[in-house]
Order: C-alpha cells, then sequence, then structure tokens
C-alpha cells in the first residue's frame, strides 16, 4: 500500500475543498488546533490610562463576579425568575454571537470544525466557567448539530447559590445563552443548548447539552428567550432587535459619506443632531479638522424637513477676498454690460435646503458683515445689482478655530458669531472617541475594498493594535487615508498589516499590555516581531520597520527568501524594502 506524500490537516483539506466539507465533529480534531489559548489571548490587550480594553477590535470591561450576581439578584428580585431568565440568556446569547463573530473575522481560514471548537476557549478566557469538551457533532446537509460540554467552577452558579441557595432549576443562564448564541452564528441555524446537571442545584459540575433547534421539538421557552419566536414585545421591548447581527449590517454604505459611531460622543452628537432637524435653527459645528463635520452637516440635512432640498457645501478659505461676495449672493451681469443674464451665488443655489460654510472663520471682515445682512434679513443682493432677493435657505456653519476666541482677538465680528452660534455643536476628536474606531475600519475597508477591486480579509493583530493605540492628528480624514493605503498596498486576498498602514513619519505607540501564557499582563514592544527592546518613548515606523527585518534575517541567517517567506512578503518586496532602509548594501 502506497504512503501518501503528505499528510495534511483537516483546516487544510477543508480549504482545498473550498467549502465541500460540510460535516464534522470534534474527535477529527488535531491536538492544538489553532486558535489556541496562545493565540487567543494575543487578541485580548490593555490601552493602559485610556480606559479601554480590547478583545480584538471589541471594547470589554472586568467586572467583579460579586458585582455581576448583585446585579442579577436585584433583577431577580424587582422582576421575578422567569423575567430575569429570559433577559440573562438573551445577554449572553448575544454575548456569543460577537464572539464568534470575532473569530470569523480573526481567523477567516479556518474550516467551521475548528472554529465551533474555538467557542469553549472563548468563553473560558472570559473568565466565566471553565469549558471542557465531551463531544460534538454536526451535519451541514441535514441541519443537525449535538455537542455536551462540562462546566467547572461557574461563577454564575457560585453567585446564586450565595443569594438563594440551593435551586430547583438550572441557574447558569447568562452561560446557556452563549454557546447558543455562538453555535447558532456559526452553524448558520438555531441551535440551543439546556443545562441538564447543574452546580446551583447541587451537582459535582453543571453539565450542558446543545441540539439544533428542531431537536428540541416544541419544549424549546429557549425561542422566546433569545428572540427567535417572541411573544411579549411589550415586556421584553429590549429585545426586540434580531439575534443574527454582524457590523457588516451596520456599515453598510455605498461611498464615504456617511458618519458612523457608537461612542459616548457620537452618540450624544446624534441626538442633538435630531433635537434640532425639525428646526430651522442656525447650527454651528466646532471641531479639529477631519473630524467629519461636514458629514455631520450632510446627516442633519438628511434628517431635516429640507432633505428633499439642495445640500450645497461652500470651503471659506477656498475663496479670495475679492470673490466672497460675488460666490455667496451671485452676480447681476446686466448691471455693468447691459445683458440680462445674470449668475446665482451660493445662498441661491441652496434655495429650499441647506448651505453648509466651513471654516467660517477665515472670511474677510467686510464679508462678514455682509453674510450677517443675509442671516438677518433673509434676503441677499446681488454684486452689481439693484433689488433685494428673498432666500429660503437653512444655514450651517463649521469651525476648526475657537470663534469665542476669534471674536476677543478682534478677527470676528461678535454680532455674526451670535448669530451662527444658534444651537453650537461639538464634535470631539477621534482619539477621544476610540470605540468608533473599529467601526470606521469595517467602514472604510469595505468602501475601498470595492472601489480599488481588491479582496482583503481584514486587519491584522498587529495593525488592530496600531489603529486602536494610534493618536489620528488627522482625525478621521488620516484613518481613511491609512486605510486607503492599506487596501492598495496589501496582498490581494490577505490581511492589512501595520506595514501597509505607515508611511514612516507617523509616531507609533512604544508599547502594547496584553495577557501573557501565564495570565499576567506583560508589556511588549509595539513590534512583537522586532528583535530586542525598542525605547519607551514614540518610535517612527521605520525603526520598527527596520527592526523586523534584520531579526527577520538574524532568525534566517541572512538568506532574503527565508526571511520573505517567514514575514509573509514575496521576495522582490523584502528586497525593495531592504534597499530603501539602506540594509541591503550592509549586507554581506
Amino acid at each position: 500500500m502506497k504512503t501518501p506524500d503528505r499528510l495534511i490537516s483537516l483546516a487544510e483539506a477543508s480549504r482545498q475543498a473550498d467549502g465541500i466539507l460540510t460535516r464534522g465533529k470534534s474527535s477529527e480534531l488535531e491536538t492544538g488546533a489553532a486558535p489556541t489559548f496562545e493565540d487567543l489571548t494575543e487578541v485580548l490587550h490593555f490601552a493602559l490610562g485610556d480606559g479601554r480594553i480590547w478583545l480584538n477590535d471589541q471594547r470589554v470591561v472586568l467586572m467583579q463576579s460579586s458585582v455581576l450576581g448583585r446585579m442579577r439578584e436585584e433583577i431577580i428580585d424587582a422582576f421575578g425568575t422567569d423575567t430575569a431568565r429570559a433577559m440573562f440568556m438573551r445577554i449572553g446569547y448575544m454575548q456569543g454571537v460577537r464572539d464568534a463573530e470575532l473569530i470569523q473575522k480573526r481567523w477567516p481560514n479556518e474550516d467551521l470544525t475548528h472554529a465551533l471548537a474555538a467557542g469553549p476557549r472563548v468563553h473560558t478566557l472570559e473568565g466565566f466557567v471553565k469549558v471542557t469538551t465531551k463531544h460534538f457533532e454536526f451535519d451541514g446537509n441535514k441541519g443537525t448539530y449535538f455537542g455536551e460540554f462540562l462546566w467547572d467552577d461557574s461563577s454564575e452558579a457560585a453567585e446564586h447559590l450565595a443569594s438563594y441557595g440551593i435551586s430547583t432549576q438550572p441557574v447558569c443562564w447568562l452561560q446557556t445563552g452563549y454557546p447558543s448564541g455562538y453555535t447558532s452564528k456559526l452553524f448558520g441555524k438555531p441551535v440551543i443548548f439546556r443545562e441538564v446537571e447543574c452546580v446551583g442545584m447541587g451537582a459535582k459540575h453543571c453539565t450542558v447539552v446543545g441540539q439544533n433547534a428542531e431537536a428540541w421539538e416544541k419544549d424549546a421557552p429557549e425561542r422566546e428567550y433569545f428572540g427567535l419566536t417572541w411573544k411579549n414585545r411589550r415586556t421584553y421591548a429590549a429585545f426586540q432587535q434580531a439575534p443574527e447581527t454582524s457590523e457588516t449590517a451596520q456599515v453598510t454604505p455605498d461611498d464615504g459619506e456617511v458618519a458612523v459611531g457608537v461612542s459616548a460622543s457620537f452618540v450624544r452628537t446624534r441626538h442633538l443632531l435630531q433635537k434640532v432637524a425639525a428646526t430651522d435653527a442656525t447650527v454651528l459645528f466646532i471641531g479639529e479638522s477631519g473630524v467629519g463635520k461636514e458629514l455631520f452637516s450632510r446627516q442633519l440635512h438628511e434628517m431635516s424637513s429640507r432633505a428633499d432640498g439642495p445640500f450645497v457645501a461652500i470651503n471659506c478659505a477656498a475663496i479670495p477676498d475679492n470673490l466672497v461676495e460675488s460666490e455667496l449672493f451671485g452676480v447681476d451681469k446686466g448691471a455693468f454690460t447691459g445683458a440680462t443674464s445674470s449668475r446665482a451665488g451660493y445662498f441661491e443655489r441652496a434655495g429650499g435646503g441647506t448651505l453648509f460654510l466651513d471654516e467660517v472663520a477665515s472670511l474677510a471682515y467686510s464679508a462678514q458683515g455682509k453674510l450677517l445682512r443675509a442671516l438677518q434679513e433673509r434676503e441677499i443682493e446681488r454684486v452689481g445689482g439693484v433689488r433685494t432677493i428673498p432666500v429660503n435657505v437653512r444655514v450651517v456653519a463649521a469651525s476648526n478655530v475657537d470663534l469665542a476666541q476669534e471674536v476677543a482677538a478682534g478677527r470676528f465680528r461678535q454680532d455674526l458669531y451670535f448669530r451662527l452660534c444658534v444651537f453650537p455643536v461639538a464634535i470631539p476628536p477621534l482619539r477621544e472617541r476610540r470605540d468608533d474606531i473599529p467601526l470606521l475600519m469595517a467602514h472604510f475597508l469595505k468602501l475601498y475594498s470595492d472601489r480599488h477591486g481588491r479582496k482583503i480579509h481584514g486587519f491584522t493583530r498587529r495593525a488592530t493594535e496600531a489603529l486602536l493605540k494610534y493618536d489620528y492628528p488627522g482625525n478621521i480624514r488620516e484613518l481613511q487615508n491609512l486605510i486607503e493605503r492599506g487596501t492598495v498596498y496589501a496582498d490581494n486576498d490577505g490581511h492589512i498589516d501595520v506595514m501597509h498602514l505607515f508611511s514612516g513619519s507617523e509616531p507609533l505607540p512604544p508599547f502594547s499590555v496584553r495577557l501573557s501564557q501565564d495570565g499576567r499582563l506583560d508589556q511588549q514592544p509595539f513590534a512583537e516581531h522586532a528583535a530586542g527592546r525598542l525605547p519607551d518613548a514614540a518610535i517612527s515606523f521605520e525603526d520598527i520597520e527596520r527592526a523586523a527585518y534584520l531579526a527577520a534575517l538574524e532568525r534566517n541567517h541572512g538568506n532574503v527568501s527565508a526571511a520573505a517567506r517567514e514575514l509573509k512578503l514575496t521576495r522582490a518586496s523584502l528586497d525593495y524594502r531592504l534597499t530603501k532602509l539602506g540594509i541591503r548594501a550592509k549586507m554581506p
């Protein structure tokens, strides 16, 4: 019998089969199948001093188990056991869905068996319970799934025992919802897990069994808990969102003219826009260059009763002082040439809609007076004209400088400032709304992949970490440019790495704090693959890149081809970078 030339893993066989593999079971997994616990700890890092902990690109929080237990107790006492069970199972379900999305994004090439096997590891990593897989198997063609798992040291069971003593029914509601959401998301069909033994009932450990929803037949109240068939919408209004959600559902615009975010400051800004949109009040957006003032003004226009009218944007800094009046108010040519033709200005072109005046502080002092009159009288007079023209337009202004300080310095008219500042909206810089970065990353990656005809699977861990920690002096505009550069620079059908994003002049964070294999927080240089310690001050990408190449060459004894394979670069690309950085000339 002929021995095969090469043994391949289940994951590799699945990739070669291009999705043919639709059945699997846990016994087929090789030892140490990815993603391992070590792989998972690499996606958990702490932004010290920033108040954030990231699990890949999702923000997480630390909470004492006793605090969660107290919150659980308050909800049970206030709403009853049935409602509390439904709420916690639903929350656990959504947590499982989010973690499944993380696995799909971070390890997109893993087959379904490996992805399902990663769920217990993520669940254990998050500290709620220690999960041991007894067995699972599935058949995608038949739509069947069965799995059995053991739980040890359930924090939820321990807190329930401390508050209420031995229970007559299973109490790990949050934890039961988790595998239901995780498995349903990956399997593509509803899978319901149920606790058949529970420490809260006096058992030695918790045992959970999961099956495709149909296998439970009519005995499945979890369908309602998970929102699959929710009856009491009034009681559970907070759960009306369908369980099958994803990031891509939130960011599917056709162009870049959209403001997206989930941070508290972004939500506050959206709330202010909703307040003022129904009125005709003048709005003043204040914020640094690149924060998206024009995008917010467009959204204000689209939310208003003027949405069917035109949106006209003008950058006041781009108009020469001697042309400001004619650009804003138009020219009546008949007054100069005897002709009957004339040219409308921006105020007339925006009639019935919204006129956006960006960088309004750059207007000449004389032009400010004429703008003030137009706002007060709601009418304009064309240059060279002999009559006034009424205008129906909403004016929205924006400034990247403090207009109050400009007034104090005598560069901006106080009366115009009060006319514009009827409803001020401050937009914070991107470094103060980091929770929005993952959503913006997903949006711009899709935008530029479609625009440039590229197939990019996402960002590497190093790239994600760099984008989450970078300070963005150019705000959203700079993030947009970085991701467009990465989309063009990265290999097609690959991932964007840190080397694809930065040109060399940007200061990068000096270190990262991650969870080590022994469970400790570990400070590592930002360029983990670089040899030796890097300075504890802000460093340039060129320094990181040079250190990475030198370390790879050293590990491969100067073999450029081997170093290129290790760095996941082509030999030609590495040769080019070595020459540009002056490393090639120094090599023997």
